[in-house]
């Protein structure tokens, strides 16, 4: 054959961009390839597990014929195909299925596994309960706690209530020194400092503040026939216990 003149036009019209041979050849290189896999997983032969699998999805899924020895004594006593099992046919239809076994764990896991979940779930359930009542003890705790609360503020009340009351008709009997230094309210910072003077000899108090209240408010209706839940100042002893009904917030209510 006669090369090519360089110069005429055959040659001039041909493609000679840089790159670009290589990237038909890595194309052509491919698709080889991939023709060379297509055969390859053609000609694959299958593994025995594969194989297995096959013949084993084959057999499950075909019906039992006459060549079964179980289905042969079943058509001996009257069986027919399609027909459930049991005197009045009330048993199942299809033969019990066939589970297969493909992990690697060994017999009894499965139920080991199921056994640890649910004590698991259990243990949780129980930590939500003891939860629910701890929360719920908390809760009384706080109630029981709030109530004391309130009644001590209302009884502190009620004591300086009676102080004040005390005060008030001691000074009117010209009692200027109270029988017991918290039978009055606490003087201001003027008056405190004239009262330290006198009350420093006085032994002080460590009585609770119903303690107080109770010795008070019998002060009050002893020495003056008055009544603090009633607000009233009665004529005499006779009077204050036919028309008082107590002495104390609870006989009042």
């Amino acid at each position: 054959e006669e090369e090519e003149d360089y110069m005429s036009d055959s040659f001039i019209k041909q493609d000679v961009r840089p790159g670009l041979p290589m990237v038909r050849q890595v194309k052509e290189a491919l698709q080889k390839e991939k023709k060379q896999k297509e055969a390859n997983e053609k000609n694959r032969h299958k593994s025995i597990k594969e194989e297995e699998k096959e013949r084993r999805d084959l057999v499950l899924k075909s019906a039992l014929g006459n060549d079964n020895k179980g289905f042969a004594l079943l058509q001996k006593m009257g069986y027919k195909s399609g027909q459930a099992l049991g005197k009045s046919g009330e048993g199942i239809v299809e033969p019990i299925p066939l589970n297969i076994k493909t992990g690697r764990s060994g017999l009894g896991h499965d139920e080991l596994k199921k056994r640890k979940a649910e004590e698991k779930l259990e243990n949780y359930r129980q930590k939500l309960h003891m939860k629910k009542e701890v929360n719920e003890q908390a809760a009384d705790q706080f109630r029981v706690r709030f109530k004391i609360k309130q009644e001590e503020r209302k009884m502190e009340g009620d004591l300086q209530r009676s102080q004040r009351a005390c005060q008030q008709l001691d000074m009117q009997k010209d009692i200027d020194i109270p029988k017991e230094t918290w039978y009055w309210l606490e003087p201001e910072e003027d008056d405190k400092k004239d009262m330290e003077k006198k009350e420093d000899e006085r032994p002080s108090s460590d009585l609770s503040v119903s303690e107080k209240l109770h010795i008070l408010t019998a002060y009050l209706r002893g020495e003056h026939l008055y009544c603090i839940w009633c607000g009233t100042t009665y004529v005499d002893a006779e009077d204050l216990s036919l028309n008082c009904p107590g002495d104390s917030a609870a006989d009042h209510e």
